[in-house]
């Protein structure tokens, strides 16, 4: 197993995409620290898990201290860090008109800060050990917006997210360091449980709706893909490719 013995964080890891990479990481051998701000899930899905080297930190991505203390289990606990998926995220849909302040220091708490803490301080333990690899969780809708759907300030963040991910791949290709993300469209969650099929359906070219397990797939192609870095690999039945 290519993952044997990693060391890997997940955020927002309780539920979830988040906790379905980490199970399938703990299933390819890598121990893992699931982070997560809901104590009582998180304490949970590492149980779920399985593994004695499965751990749960509860964490506020968007506080620095948390991510201090989070990276710091990783390498004091397990001896280093090998993978970070930057999973922890927030959507809010509403007319442009009518988002708010609060609505947007949420959102750049979470998605922007959440990653900035964590990356950084994960970045500086990888390059000690000339080596890494960073995948964050973004959003198709960044790169092709879709009418009905309300998300432009959410997908500022998201957006910058894909434009950080490309800068990083080119600032640390020579340090070892790999930095790539996966872009979902409509995937099959409990959040769009009370959604017709139909309508989530229209919103893909392929007219299929997204499974978690395909997502959790895409995430682990990247961590094993040593030639792969700066990539954008967009889960979502073909939208990002322009208008049907």
């Amino acid at each position: 197993m290519q993952l044997e013995n990693k060391v890997a964080i997940v955020t927002g890891g309780a539920r979830g995409i988040g906790l379905a990479i980490a199970k399938r990481y703990a299933a390819e051998g890598a121990k893992i620290i699931i982070a997560d701000i809901d104590a009582m899930e998180g304490e949970v899905a590492a149980k779920a898990l399985g593994r004695v080297d499965a751990r749960f930190v509860r964490t506020d991505v968007g506080e620095r201290r948390d991510a201090e203390n989070l990276v710091a289990q990783a390498c004091d606990g397990f001896g280093g860090l090998d993978i970070l998926v930057n999973n922890a995220g927030i959507l809010r849909t509403k007319p442009f008109t009518e988002f708010t302040t609060e609505d947007f220091n949420a959102l750049v708490s979470v998605n922007l800060l959440g990653f900035l803490y964590i990356t950084q301080l994960a970045v500086k333990q990888m390059l000690k050990q000339k080596s890494g690899n960073v995948v964050s969780i973004t959003a198709a809708l960044a790169d092709q917006p879709v009418a009905g759907i309300n998300a432009s300030v959410s997908m500022m963040t998201k957006g910058g997210l894909n434009t950080v991910t490309r800068s990083l791949a080119i600032e640390y290709a020579k340090e070892g360091i790999r930095f790539n993300a996966v872009a979902p469209g409509v995937v099959d969650t409990p959040l769009h449980k009370d959604v017709p099929k139909e309508a989530l359906t229209a919103r893909q070219p392929m007219k299929t709706i997204t499974d978690v397990k395909d997502i959790v797939e895409a995430v682990l192609y990247l961590s094993r893909a040593s030639q792969v870095t700066g990539e954008i690999l967009h889960v979502d039945g073909g939208s990002h490719a322009g208008r049907w």
